[in-house]
C-alpha cells in the first residue's frame, strides 16, 4: 500500500500561493496596460489640442485666446508627465509581480518534484511486491508441478 506523500499541504499550500501570484499579476498587467492607455490617450489629446492651435494662430489669435490655450497645454503636459509617473509605477508593480509569481512557482516547482519522486518511489515500492508475490507464486506453482511429475 502507497504511503501518503508527506509534504501534501505544502504542496497544496504552495499551488494556492502560486495561483495567487498568478491572480495578482494579472491584475498588475491590466493596471498597467489601462494606465499606459492613459497616457497614449493624453498625448493624442495633446497632439490634437497643439494641432488646433496651430490652425488658430494661422488665423490669427488674441493674447488672451492664444495664453489660455498655452495655458491648456501646460496642464495637459502636467497631467501626461503625472501619468508617465503613474505607467512607471505601474511598470514596477508589474516587475515586484512577475518576480514574486517566479519565486512563488519556483518553490512550486521543487515540491512538486518531490512529490513526483515519492510518488515513483512508491510505484517501484508496489512493482517489487507484486513482483515478490509473482515469484512467490511461480515457486510454489513449480515445486506444487514438480510433486505432481514425480507420481
Amino acid at each position: 500500500m502507497a504511503s501518503n506523500f508527506s509534504l501534501q499541504p505544502l504542496l497544496e499550500l504552495m499551488q494556492n500561493r502560486t495561483d495567487e501570484a498568478t491572480r495578482n499579476l494579472g491584475k498588475l498587467i491590466s493596471a498597467e496596460q489601462n494606465a499606459r492607455s492613459r497616457l497614449e490617450m493624453l498625448e493624442q489629446y495633446r497632439a490634437e489640442y497643439a494641432d488646433k492651435l496651430r490652425d488658430a494662430t494661422t488665423q490669427g489669435l488674441t493674447r488672451q485666446v492664444l495664453a489660455n490655450y498655452q495655458d491648456f497645454l501646460g496642464r495637459i503636459d502636467e497631467a501626461i508627465g503625472q501619468q508617465r509617473d503613474i505607467v512607471r509605477q505601474s511598470e514596477a508593480g508589474t516587475r515586484r509581480g512577475q518576480e514574486h509569481w517566479k519565486q512563488q512557482n519556483t518553490r512550486l516547482q521543487a515540491i512538486g518534484t518531490l512529490a513526483t519522486r515519492h510518488e515513483a518511489r512508491e510505484k517501484q515500492k508496489e512493482n517489487k511486491q507484486e513482483q515478490k508475490l509473482l515469484d512467490e507464486f511461480s515457486a510454489r506453482k513449480f515445486v506444487a508441478d514438480t510433486k505432481s511429475d514425480e507420481k
